[in-house]
């Protein structure tokens, strides 16, 4: 695949901007079909594994200087509907990374003990260490997405009465975007990614789901439920989009509903981040230098 990041920034960065976000002008079955006019399905999807697997190589070379360097980290947000995909990106653009440089945290329902505190403080916990990638399987945005669509969640949440005015999302939005500006000046670079699939496509991979009886743990009475209020949604999303797409905490909308393309994208802007910080191997001094090399003469001899 041809396309460069520049392209790709075009395409799916959200710029930080005040006007509302539609994600109706956001094709989420994308496969460069604009760029690549020549090339058939089977032909874009071969090209894009091959993009997939060229950048998995970077990001694995890139991982090991950030791991080595020990100044910097990165967190990955993955948001999504159900059956989007985010397991799967996980799995396939993280195949090739050291483990131990890695560490992925999948937010359930909250406990007692973090509804007894703000709801940062759980994700708070998580964070990645320096030198080390992070991934969050849905995140803090839950509450603004989840609970803003299910109101009566807000009740678990024990917050003082005076907090509910007309400003409460808005100054939720504000706690994220100074907790993520928090990160990003001390060393945690973050990357935001929505998995944005069609209504059609998830109805296609639920009946799939359904149909193959080793996928039936998948599936729940709630991911029908949750898709009543596809909508419902689509609007928090992108009022999520408006007020926390930042410069120093992007959101990427990318088109999930071909996965191998999904995939492909997610890896190249990974790699990019970590290669534009320009980390290097740490130097050691002069001294160590000599010491490595009376080391090596006592092996050889």
């Amino acid at each position: 695949m041809a396309l460069t990041h520049k392209h790709l920034e075009k395409l799916f960065r959200v710029p930080p901007t005040k006007g509302r976000i539609r994600l109706r002008n956001y094709d989420a079955a994308w496969a460069a079909r604009d760029h690549f006019r020549d090339l058939k399905k089977d032909a874009l999807k071969a090209r894009a594994e091959k993009y997939l697997k060229t950048n998995l190589a970077a990001l694995s070379a890139a991982q090991e200087v950030l791991w080595a360097s020990d100044r910097y980290s990165l967190l990955i947000v993955l948001q999504a509907m159900d059956a989007a995909g985010k397991d799967g990106t996980i799995k396939h653009v993280m195949s090739g990374v050291n483990p131990q440089g890695c560490q992925v945290y999948s937010f359930k329902k909250p406990s007692d003990e973090d509804l007894d505190h703000t709801f940062l403080w759980r994700y708070m916990k998580a964070l990645p260490e320096r030198g080390r990638i992070g991934i969050f399987n849905r995140s803090y945005y839950e509450d603004v997405l989840v609970v803003r669509v299910h109101r009566e969640l807000l009740e678990r949440q024990k917050l003082p009465p005076e907090s509910f005015g007309r400003r409460f999302w808005q100054a939720r939005f504000e706690d994220i975007n100074r907790f993520e500006h928090h990160l990003a000046r001390n060393g945690t670079v973050v990357l935001k990614f929505f998995l944005h699939m069609s209504k059609a496509e998830q109805r296609k991979r639920f009946l799939a789901r359904l149909n193959d009886p080793a996928k039936h743990w998948k599936m729940s009475d709630a991911d029908i439920e949750e898709r009543e209020h596809w909508d419902a949604y689509h609007e928090a999303f992108e009022d999520v989009f408006r007020h926390t797409s930042t410069k120093w905490a992007p959101w990427w909308i990318v088109p999930a509903d071909h996965k191998w393309v999904a995939r492909a994208i997610v890896a190249a802007v990974v790699t990019r981040a970590i290669q534009d910080l320009d980390l290097k191997v740490p130097a050691v001094s002069r001294g160590r230098e000599r010491e490595l090399a009376h080391a090596r003469t006592r092996l050889v001899r």
